[in-house]
């Protein structure tokens, strides 16, 4: 549905920490924040964890939502690929939920951002390096 926003999740194969693999994660995050990637779809918040990925994704008007995870899959895996770090780097299908009316768009970018500290990987989100978001 066009305007609807999204939070997304997306793991690696068989959950493998690809992306500790500092190169990969900063190349993914290059490619990730590339217009190209979405289509007229907008990438509004993110965190790319060693092992999955979670986004707030707000739909455009042309493309629906499998279109837009493929895509964006495709482009990290390709990159992948090309680079001969991993063959296979996403798993198959992704998990989503449409933002009701009722919940916040800012509550779920914070649990979006303060998932690495959830996961112990840092005790500040800022120490993290891996993420972004429109309002913070």
């Amino acid at each position: 549905m066009p305007g609807q926003i999204y939070l997304l999740t997306t793991t690696t194969v068989a959950r493998t920490p690809w992306f500790l693999e500092t190169e990969l994660a900063r190349a993914t995050c290059r490619l990730m924040t590339e217009r190209k990637t979405w289509g007229d779809a907008h990438l509004l918040c993110w965190v790319l964890m060693p092992d999955h990925w979670h986004g707030l994704v707000e739909l455009g008007e042309r493309d629906e939502l499998s279109l837009v995870m493929n895509r964006f899959k495709s482009i990290i895996g390709k990159h992948a690929r090309r680079t001969g770090q991993l063959h296979d780097l996403w798993s198959r299908g992704f998990h989503d939920h449409a933002l009701r009316r009722d919940e916040s768009v800012q509550e779920a970018a914070s649990y979006i951002v303060a998932n690495p500290m959830r996961a112990g990987l840092v005790d500040q989100v800022n120490d993290y390096p891996y993420w972004n978001c429109a309002w913070l």
